[in-house]
């Protein structure tokens, strides 16, 4: 039997915790062979632990999550940039206000509200974008490792684990088979 020294992280219900490999405690972390051939529940805390297991990390995820830091800057220079111009609108806006006062009142409200409600609907179009971008990058933004590898130690007990309920399910079938007992002796007659 051969056991790649791979296990992927999953997480369960809270409902479906169970003890802790190391310390019984309940987790709701599982590590998972990519077969489903071996798995045990174990505490995100000895996920850390450098002498329990190292994580694996993959280039292409580290460089789609630099690629989602960048665009979460990139967001928030435009997001300042986008401020900046409002500033500056609302200020000309007064600006034009101040000088056209004494001409026309009630038209200059009329055009100030329109001014205001386009300003309001690009407010709501930004922020509706920026929410967007930030669920989904919420929903991919676990940093954690996914992949570890255990140490020569612990990865032996699992292999010694699976190597023993296979033995034990080879005797439970042998004690089944009556040929491997000795028959009874004739007596000669």
């Amino acid at each position: 039997m051969s056991l790649k020294n791979i296990y992927h992280l999953r997480r369960v219900a809270d409902t479906s915790s169970k003890a802790c490999l190391i310390c019984y405690k309940p987790s709701t972390s599982v590590l998972i062979t990519p077969d489903n051939k071996d798995f045990f529940y174990v505490c995100p805390a000895h996920l850390q632990d450098r002498h329990f297991c190292s994580p694996i990390i993959n280039a292409e995820a580290e460089a789609a999550r630099r690629k989602e830091e960048e665009m979460a800057k990139e967001i928030e220079q435009v997001k300042k940039e986008y401020e900046e111009k409002q500033k500056r609108k609302k200020e000309r806006a007064a600006k034009d206000d101040k000088e056209k006062k004494d001409d026309k009142d009630k038209s200059k409200e009329d055009s100030k509200d329109k001014k205001d409600a386009e300003s309001k609907d690009d407010e709501k179009d930004r922020d509706d974008k920026i929410d967007s971008i930030r669920k989904a990058g919420e929903s991919k933004a676990d940093a954690s490792p996914r992949v570890f590898a255990l140490h020569k130690n612990f990865y032996q007990m699992r292999i010694d684990r699976l190597r023993n309920i296979e033995m034990a399910k080879r005797n439970q079938d042998r004690m089944k088979n009556p040929a491997l007992f000795p028959s009874v002796p004739n007596r000669g007659l």
